[in-house]
């Protein structure tokens, strides 16, 4: 059963719907404050278990981690000719992985950067809170 928002008429979508449409893209963005000012940065990652990771270089996105801020990351798919689409938001404090053993699994796995350069950090997100929306059209002729 779908459970749709009176307010904006948007289906809302549960956390395990979430977690598998974060589990299924690739490419998101992290938003973190910086000297009071929103930042969004966007970053190719992988979910592992109920966190989202990602590779960085020292700076914004790192500094954010290493204070143990709590972030937003944002993941999305539009279709502009069906007007159809969704959306998910994590919310959650963000942490180096810095576990030797985890860190040689995820060296191992699939978490490679896109960009160039060196991305030596690996930044978990954690899903502390997870929303979703979706946009559905109902027929109004049916019924």
């Amino acid at each position: 059963m779908r459970l749709i928002d009176d307010r904006s008429g948007l289906e809302v979508l549960g956390r395990e719907e979430c977690l598998r449409l974060l589990g299924a893209a690739g490419v998101g963005r992290v938003a973190v404050v910086e000297g009071g000012h929103p930042m969004i940065f966007p970053v190719n990652y992988v979910v592992d278990g109920e966190e989202v990771l990602f590779r960085t270089a020292s700076g914004t996105k790192f500094d954010a981690a290493a204070r143990g801020q709590v972030v937003a990351f944002e993941i999305d798919e539009a279709d502009p000719i069906y007007h159809t689409g969704w959306s998910v938001v994590v919310t959650g404090r963000a942490e180096e992985v810095t576990d030797p053993e985890r860190r040689a699994t995820i060296d191992a796995g699939r978490l490679r950067p896109w960009a160039e350069g060196v991305k030596d950090h690996v930044v978990a997100v954690h899903t502390e809170r997870v929303t979703g929306r979706r946009i559905v059209h109902v027929d109004k002729n049916v019924g």
